[in-house]
């Protein structure tokens, strides 16, 4: 798809657009057709605009939101973000979450930009222990400091955004922030923002949404209630939440699992449960947007006690240890009560007889702590008991096994099953569980003895009903379930769903150290070809967090553009940044560039990745030269 992208002004004395994050802004209408008239109606029609990410490798990455405008084809700006907002981009891997609804007049928007505050931003990333480590040096690709960055990109042709009264557009805003930011140690680490703009339509990016916010209303025979939207962890007053972000409706069905007050509830008795809190109570839905009619539609709802921020301190994050009743939860978010949030890499958990153990979406079986593994993602609900400590320590009071994300590639399914296993197990080489490194887990304990203990190297998983067949050794997979009860092992896991990452988009991310006058030794309109000869610590290719290190795979790695041509490709070389739309262009230019003698620093590209012939098909590709 086509796009030009439109360069910003500076703001503030340090930041300029061209250390932009990299944004991957995807807009699609949900609803009926929009007429072709201009901008002469006076009517309003409602936008609603959602945040997304493309996975990357921060534990957390946080900075304030400040402006979010929408420019018409008249030059009219809208502004649609009423207050500044906090954001962490690294929660949203897996989701989608509701920012706001605007209402905005109607007529055809031509561009949207957004400023990014990184002067109190909490980055972090991960050490070579694993360990987190804060982010304090943030800089463009020419090293200055970086407090303020405007992201704008223009909406043409099928990203056009046209609002009309009475159908309902929707808004999503999606950063790749692996591809956007690179990280060196040096040896604190510094964070290289580097200047990627796209936009395109892509149904891999309709996930699961979030919404968050005080309880307006229900409707017990209609299946509905109203969410003031409360974007994220922002703390307002009742009179700010309700004036400014406005209010979703959410359409509940008879296999909607409600959490009310730490009771659990399904479909209509779920409702009549939450039409008895009080207005304005915390509520947190996920669900999905339908079509035809458009409705947001919820697969799981959380109200009153239930919610975080509230009464009780919330810890959520990876058990990596066990010991006892005593887990080491890492990779924590912790909410005080009141709604404080806070980014701890390590929480001691203590839990006890009395914990209330609970399952995501599961409405039927009891659990207890001994169903707690190592591996396990959890939402705890409890009491710190010395919030000034090194060490941070909660006792549990109610804790809930979330939905945990495995990443590997395949090693086997002829694993000799071990009783009481019901089926052959399926097998993987683990390298991340929830993005953080197979490395940090302690898997002592985990099995029926210490030599049945979980082998990261062969890790293995039920996979019932769930078909597999096609997944071959070496192949790339999500994995996304439960991790079986502590001291049961083998199996490892439980599969709720497999995804075969190698249908996923790549991102592939090579640096040459020192800068190479070889890296590309052919480049053509059709393509270009890739020489691995010096390269540093990057040299992959990731799909949903699985590396694929490329100088293992036995062919020369190469790029080609889409059929058309037409993409977006970057040349960044002495502080200026070229974009062409064309690959033939892009090649024109970089081929003079190493004729005059420039080197090759980095280079990152987007598009389906092929395993068997190293090639990329890329709409997207950047060249970083020195």
């Amino acid at each position: 798809m086509k796009m030009h992208t439109p360069f910003g002004q500076r703001r503030g004395k340090f930041a300029t657009l061209l250390s932009a994050l990299f944004l991957l802004l995807t807009v699609f209408i949900l609803g009926g057709c929009a007429n072709d008239s201009g901008d002469s109606s006076d009517a309003d029609g409602e936008l609603v605009i959602g945040l997304t990410d493309a996975e990357g490798d921060f534990a957390t990455y946080t900075v304030d939101v400040k402006t979010l405008t929408l420019t018409k084809a008249s030059g009219e700006v809208v502004h649609t973000l009423p207050l500044s907002t906090r954001v962490d981009f690294a929660q949203y891997t897996e989701m989608t979450e509701f920012l706001t609804v605007a209402t905005v007049s109607s007529g055809l928007y031509v561009q949207a930009e957004m400023v990014l505050d990184y002067s109190d931003a909490d980055i972090q990333v991960e050490d070579a222990n694993g360990d987190a480590v804060k982010v304090d040096n943030i800089v463009d690709a020419d090293g200055n400091p970086i407090t303020e960055l405007t992201l704008a990109v223009k909406l043409e042709g099928r990203n056009s955004l046209r609002i009309v009264p009475g159908v309902p557009a929707h808004l999503t805003l999606d950063f790749d922030l692996k591809a956007s930011n690179s990280v060196a140690f040096s040896p604190d680490p510094i964070v290289t923002v580097e200047p990627f703009l796209l936009a395109e339509l892509d149904v891999e990016k309709f996930k699961t949404h979030r919404l968050r916010g005080p309880l307006a209303g229900v409707d017990v025979a209609n299946n509905t209630f109203d969410v003031i939207i409360r974007p994220f962890h922002r703390h307002m007053s009742r009179r700010d939440v309700v004036r400014h972000f406005g209010t979703i409706t959410v359409t509940t069905t008879d296999d909607t699992v409600f959490e009310v007050d730490g009771e659990s509830y399904l479909g209509n008795a779920g409702l009549t449960a939450m039409d008895t809190l009080p207005r304005f109570s915390a509520t947190l839905v996920r669900g999905d947007i339908k079509l035809n009619p458009r409705r947001f539609v919820a697969r799981e709802v959380y109200a009153g006690s239930s919610v975080p921020g509230g009464s009780a301190d919330v810890v959520t994050g990876n058990v990596i240890a066990r010991s006892g009743d005593t887990l080491t939860v890492k990779g924590v978010t912790l909410i005080r009560a009141g709604g404080s949030v806070v980014f701890n890499d390590n929480v001691t958990v203590q839990l006890s007889r009395e914990t209330i153990v609970k399952r995501q979406l599961d409405m039927g079986a009891d659990y207890d702590i001994g169903d707690i593994s190592v591996g396990q993602r959890l939402r705890i609900f409890g009491t710190l008991t010395n919030s000034m400590a090194t060490q941070l320590e909660m006792k549990a009071k109610r804790v809930q096994m979330r939905f945990t994300t495995l990443r590997g590639t395949v090693v086997g399914l002829g694993v000799t099953p071990v009783e009481p296993i019901p089926v052959t197990p399926f097998v993987i080489d683990l390298q991340a569980i929830n993005g953080r490194r197979v490395s940090l887990f302690d898997f002592s304990g985990t099995g029926t003895n210490a030599a049945n203990d979980a082998n990261p190297a062969a890790y293995e998983i039920i996979t019932s009903s769930l078909d597999v067949s096609g997944l071959n050794d070496g192949a790339p997979v999500k994995v996304r379930g439960f991790v079986t009860p502590f001291g049961s092992a083998p199996a490892d896991f439980t599969a709720h769903s497999v995804f075969d990452v190698a249908l996923m988009k790549g991102v592939m991310a090579i640096g040459w150290e020192p800068a190479s006058s070889t890296a590309i030794p052919s480049l053509i309109a059709e393509g270009m070809r890739l020489n691995l000869d010096g390269v540093g610590r990057f040299h992959h290719v990731s799909r949903g967090r699985v590396a694929i290190d490329l100088t293992e795979l036995s062919a020369q790695p190469s790029i080609v553009p889409r059929a058309s041509g037409e993409g977006l490709y970057w040349i960044n070389q002495a502080g200026t940044h070229q974009l062409h739309t064309t690959f033939a262009g892009f090649a024109d230019d970089l081929n003079a560039r190493l004729n005059d003698g420039a080197l090759v620093r980095h280079l990152a590209a987007s598009g389906p990745f092929d395993d068997a012939t190293a090639q990329m098909t890329a709409g997207f590709v950047s060249v970083s030269m020195e």
